[in-house]
């Protein structure tokens, strides 16, 4: 008999979600995650939005565990006391030759099973008069939410149905052995694999959401993740905070008509009421876990926040945080969905892999722990 029944690697929202979730069918569960904390990485750097699902591809996981995921964390925080405001949310064309681009995205979302209202210039400078707009979408059932209040509500969910957390584990081996994987780890507040704690154990099932290094975990499994469409690019994108003058220019979030490879520079009111632009879009030629924001950005930073915010000056704009994202889509390429596969037929029968799970990774957290589940069954 295996020494667990489920293994979570990674403590982030989604990690979090699904050991809430398991944990109410199967014990022993055990949640490894490789930081002092649960949540220190991609799930508390964001811009704690609760997407609703509009521009994600139809039919795709993105789309369908989206718009399940946000019906599901309005629930949630109703029921739950988790703080969240349904703040709303309206996409801008700032130029007449963007207005093709909005009606698209409108006919886009309305596929997707998302409420939307068309608004004219007028109607847009009504609610919002300082932005640039030639036509708008509103987006009512967008919201905001306490990343670290649901990250908190998930963890002690899953304690509370007799879930083990372990903190500063790092998995270092992954091998199938008949009927279960023998999981070792190095545990070491240091981090350091050379001077911590070696050990194994066994688990008959191993769900690997370990987020900025799911690639990593599936290639400790035996999987070339090459050949397999499974390599990451890391992706930073970082944030600048408006000035106490200016921070009610803006009472919800307003984003551009997006690019290719993102959603676009966007403003954001948090739950602490700061104004906020973010994030921008940095692929990293390596794999560096510097979260500083780069100050000589502010000019450039500030020429995107003009789109949508024309008064916005460099010097109303400070410095904020940043993140990294876990893409599959490479720089230049084509979108790319989620991947949630149990790997059966790949010979790793109980290893289910969670690759790429970027934006809306938040929102859909608690649909993509039913899907987990539905993949066990």
């Amino acid at each position: 008999m295996a020494d667990a029944a489920v293994t979570v690697i990674g403590g982030g929202v989604v990690g979090l979600a699904i050991a809430a979730e398991l944990s109410k069918q199967y014990s022993p569960l055990f949640l490894l995650e490789r930081h002092a904390k649960y949540g220190t990485e991609t799930s508390s750097r964001n811009s704690e939005v609760i997407h609703a699902g509009l521009y994600y591809p139809h039919g795709s996981l993105k789309a369908t565990l989206c718009v399940e995921g946000r019906k599901l964390l309005y629930e949630l925080c109703e029921k739950h006391d988790i703080p969240y405001k349904r703040i709303t949310k309206i996409i801008t064309a700032a130029q007449q030759d963007e207005l093709p681009q909005l009606e698209t995205l409108y006919k886009h979302g309305v596929g997707n099973g998302v409420e939307l209202e068309m608004l004219t210039a007028e109607q847009v400078r009504a609610r919002e008069p300082h932005i640039a707009s030639v036509g708008g979408m509103l987006s009512p059932t967008t919201g905001i939410i306490s990343a670290h209040g649901l990250m908190d509500y998930f963890y002690h969910a899953a304690k509370n149905n007799g879930a083990e957390m372990q903190m500063y584990c790092t998995v270092v081996g992954l091998e199938k052995k008949n009927s279960h994987f023998e999981v070792t780890i190095v545990e070491d507040s240091t981090r350091r694999e050379e001077s911590g704690q070696r050990s194994s154990f066994t688990s008959e099932v191993v769900i690997n959401a370990a987020g900025l290094e799911c690639d990593t975990i599936a290639s400790l499994a035996g999987i070339d993740v090459d050949a397999a469409g499974y390599r990451l690019h890391h992706c930073k994108g970082s944030y600048f905070v408006v000035t106490n003058s200016k921070s009610k220019l803006v009472s919800r979030l307003i984003y551009p008509i997006p690019p290719k490879e993102s959603l676009g520079v966007h403003a954001l009111v948090d739950l602490g009421g700061r104004l906020k632009f973010g994030p921008d879009v940095e692929y990293l030629s390596e794999r560096s876990y510097d979260y500083s924001v780069d100050e000589s950005k502010r000019h450039a930073f500030a020429e995107s926040v003009r789109r949508i915010v024309p008064t916005m000056n460099d010097e109303d704009l400070s410095p904020d945080m940043s993140g990294i994202r876990a893409k599959l889509q490479a720089e230049g390429g084509p979108v790319r969905d989620y991947i949630i596969r149990h790997e059966a037929e790949r010979g790793l029968s109980g290893l289910i892999n969670l690759i790429g799970i970027e934006s809306p990774g938040l929102t859909a957290s608690p649909a993509i722990a039913r899907y987990v589940l539905n993949l066990l069954r």
